[in-house]
């Protein structure tokens, strides 16, 4: 028999426990506020992110970029030197010519270059120079003027003579002597194209400053220049050498007026004249084979 207070079956008591809770009252997770922030959530992720890797390229890029260097500012100074102008460096460069006591280096002449311009042959020049000199030679004869030869072409070993023995002789210093001989090495006569002249009616100023009184220099003055000869060391020459109205040079073709016009602008000591320079030479002292001691 079956009573109404105890049923025939078993009663779940869990299902039907569940299905009289309320759905509003019911303890279950809030998933659609959890799929509410998840976008946001992503959002931001992915900004943060792209901020910090922004931020290491701002980084990198500063540290390899160069540093600018504020200098401060330095005082200005004035240059109170002087610039040096092409001109003067050109002066310069003509002043550092090689010299001794204001003569130029110069070398000897060929032995085959040389011809004689004298019957006995004892004076030599270049065969260029010596054609010239007998040819002007021939003319000033035409002339009624008598133009004599004291010496041409001159040996080192002639000009040590001319240099340090008479310098010893006549008790002169090295500057003194430079004033009216070179010393050996640094004579035009080692050339060849430089040569003495004398006034064959007047042998008594031969090498001496009175020369320039004769008719032979005053010819010469006149002509020489038609003949390519000019005078070497004249009143005030560049390189202090005394003067000398007899001292004649040829520059009648490229070697020798090359030789020659290096010594334009030669730096040289100040060398003050001495009294001797031109008082007359003794004739016994002023030929040595065929030369002349002067220069």
């Amino acid at each position: 028999m079956k009573t109404p207070d105890f049923p025939g079956e078993p009663v779940n008591l869990s299902e039907s426990t569940e299905e009289d809770i309320p759905v509003a009252v019911r303890d279950t997770p809030d998933t659609r506020r959890r799929s509410r922030l998840q976008p946001f959530l992503i959002i931001l992720a992915v900004l943060g992110g792209g901020a910090i890797v922004l931020g290491l390229i701002l980084s990198s890029s500063t540290s390899q970029s160069p540093q600018t260097i504020t200098a401060s500012p330095q005082p200005t100074t004035t240059d109170t030197s002087t610039s040096t102008t092409p001109e003067e460096s050109e002066s310069e460069s003509e002043n550092d010519v090689d010299n001794l006591l204001g003569h130029l280096p110069y070398e000897e002449a060929p032995l085959s270059e040389l011809e004689p311009i004298t019957s006995d042959g004892r004076i030599q020049l270049r065969e260029a120079a010596a054609k010239k000199f007998k040819a002007m030679r021939a003319a000033a004869q035409a002339d009624g003027i008598v133009l004599v030869a004291i010496s041409g072409y001159r040996t080192q070993q002639q000009q040590q003579h001319l240099f340090f023995d008479i310098k010893a002789q006549r008790g002169q210093v090295a500057t003194q002597r430079a004033e009216v001989s070179a010393p050996p090495g640094y004579s035009e006569h080692h050339t060849g194209y430089a040569v003495d002249i004398g006034d064959g009616r007047t042998p008594a100023t031969n090498l001496n400053t009175n020369f320039e009184n004769t008719a032979a220099f005053k010819w010469l003055e006149e002509n020489a220049a038609y003949y390519s000869f000019e005078l070497s060391f004249p009143k005030g020459n560049p390189q202090g050498v005394s003067y000398e109205p007899w001292h004649w040079r040829f520059v009648g073709d490229p070697d020798s007026l090359e030789t020659f016009y290096k010594a334009q602008n030669l730096d040289r000591p100040d060398l003050e004249p001495s009294p001797s320079s031109s008082e007359p030479e003794d004739e016994s002292s002023t030929r040595e084979q065929g030369t002349g001691n002067r220069e």
